[in-house]
């Protein structure tokens, strides 16, 4: 297993270099593997997620559009699969930020009752509680 670091899967997804974005095709298409993976941790996923948004100005629909398809590669390991899911889900439908989503899923895994919170917008995912 390899470890990829955010700015691999962002060159990858955005192919807006001509050097970084072919290194990191060819690894992600060609090198990696299901029996040799690449690991995108939980950070590395929720910093594509805001470099994509903010960095490339795209829409909640189509980020979550994005990360569900790197859940969906064979060749890729992504740390809390199930939680970064939940939290793409929340994002598509508009109930809060991936951040925040995550937070969330994370605390449920984790045996929490509830996440408090000050964010009203977190605070419409069901894992949130305002403080």
């Amino acid at each position: 297993m390899i470890g990829l670091d955010t700015d691999v899967l962002v060159r990858y997804l955005a192919q807006d270099d001509p050097v970084q974005s072919v290194k990191a095709t060819d690894l992600i298409e060609r090198r990696l593997s299901k029996r040799d993976p690449g690991f995108m941790s939980i950070v590395a996923m929720a910093e594509t997620v805001w470099v994509l948004q903010r960095s490339y100005g795209l829409d909640d629909p189509t980020v979550a559009a994005v990360i569900e398809r790197t859940l969906q590669a064979d060749s890729l390991i992504v740390e809390n699969e199930q939680q970064v899911f939940a939290a793409t889900v929340a994002l598509r439908e508009g109930r809060g930020s991936f951040a925040d989503a995550l937070i969330g899923a994370l605390g449920t895994r984790a045996g929490c009752r509830t996440t408090m919170t000050f964010d009203q917008r977190a605070s419409r995912l069901s894992s949130f509680e305002l403080l």
